[in-house]
């Protein structure tokens, strides 16, 4: 049985969705983090980094109970499991890991920083806003310029795909309209059309 420990974030939806999309029975356990409940000692019993998501796993590759922390180890760990949403050939896995950690270490990250000084900072930085606005917009033109070749980011649905569409999900936070970047909304709205998309973007409820 899988655990699931998460909250309504970006990167926890990441892994709900993974999980509905592969078909596996999972427990969720919220993890209020405006509380500071990913800070107990439970929790950092499972992730020491002190962030959702993370999961559990009393059949891991082994047979034996596996804990597992980071988003994108995640999802990779989950297609591994079920050998879905990586494609099967070598050049085709590693253009999806390629577009999973364009979303690890660029989308997530930037788009982060301007919820945060948009919305939780305590004082307007223009600079900040600046800056990491300009750096969003020049993602999502990275991001429609593979969509204009591709319908998915790793050309077929992948890990990918689910890493990065619950970022773009935020796009009123970012302040970005979707319509100045027409590839980017038609593949937002496809993959927002999947049931297991629908029922993963709930959880916690």
């Amino acid at each position: 049985m899988i655990d699931l420990y998460t909250w309504k974030t970006p990167n926890g939806r990441k892994v709900s969705i993974m999980l509905e999309e592969c078909g596996l029975r999972y427990n969720v356990h919220a993890v209020d983090i405006g509380k500071g409940e990913q800070f107990t000692p439970q929790f950092l019993g499972i992730n020491p980094n002190g962030k959702i998501p993370a999961i559990t796993d009393t059949d891991g590759p082994d047979g034996k109970r596996i804990e597992l922390f980071e988003s994108g180890a995640i999802l990779v760990y989950l297609a591994g499991k079920t050998g879905k949403f990586l494609p099967g050939s070598d050049r085709g896995k590693y253009i999806a890991l390629q577009w999973l950690m364009f979303q690890m270490g660029g989308v997530g990250p930037m788009f982060g920083q301007v919820h945060h000084f948009l919305r939780a900072a305590k004082e307007q930085v223009p600079y900040a806003i600046e800056r990491y606005g300009r750096e969003k917009d020049r993602l999502y033109g990275v991001l429609n310029q593979r969509l204009g070749e591709a319908e998915y980011l790793a050309g077929e649905y992948s890990v990918a795909d689910i890493a990065t569409y619950p970022w773009v999900a935020r796009h009123e936070w970012h302040k970005t309209e979707l319509a100045d970047f027409p590839n980017v909304k038609r593949w937002y709205d496809t993959i927002g059309a999947r049931p297991a998309v629908q029922r993963g973007m709930v959880v916690p409820v």
